[in-house]
């Protein structure tokens, strides 16, 4: 199997279980303002996460997440007034790489630290990013490799995306699944 299509196939199978975690009811939702976003985002995001993720790979991961919901915050408020706002802005706003998650929920969410909603919120996004660490360990792949960095670059996006997909939910979107014969009847 080619790189490429070993990456989008490793993709894939992470997308579906992290879907099956906070979806529950469909695949991941995705957003492509949001997808846009994240391909212009990923590569700052990408140089933080490469000298974190040996120290804190669930954390790592997890920012992807936060990222993901904020974006989906703003995007269902007021797009057009964020649209550029960016994972740099976000993470210097909120003190730097450590903190970033605490700004986004609470200044950009609306959770505040010690709410049942918060708690909530971290629990499932320690599950997705304990289990998308799992995924990566069973690819048995040797760290510091081009591999291995490609691997990561394809985790966090189906994280960021799931971080999309739980704060849509949150905010009462779900997942519907519609083909074109809905359309021509």
């Amino acid at each position: 199997m080619e790189e490429k299509e070993y990456l989008e196939e490793y993709e894939k199978r992470l997308e579906k279980l992290l879907a099956r975690l906070c979806a529950k009811e469909g695949g991941m939702m995705l957003v492509e303002e949001l997808e846009e976003r994240w391909t212009e985002d990923a590569p700052e995001y990408m140089a933080d996460a490469v000298g974190q993720i040996n120290s804190y790979p669930a954390f790592t991961l997890a920012v992807a997440g936060f990222y993901g919901m904020a974006l989906a915050a703003l995007w269902d408020t007021n797009w057009e007034a964020h649209k550029r706002d960016s994972y740099v802005g976000f993470k210097n706003k909120g003190g730097g790489f450590d903190t970033v998650d605490e700004y986004i929920l609470k200044e950009i969410v609306g959770v505040e630290p010690e709410s049942d909603a918060r708690k909530g919120i971290d629990d499932l996004m320690r599950t997705l990013a304990h289990t998308a660490m799992s995924a990566i360990q069973h690819e048995d792949i040797e760290s510091q490799t081009t591999r291995a960095f490609y691997i990561l670059a394809r985790t966090a996006k189906v994280m960021f995306r799931a971080g999309v997909t739980m704060e849509l939910i949150r905010r009462g979107y779900h997942y519907e699944r519609v083909t074109l014969a809905d359309f021509v009847n």
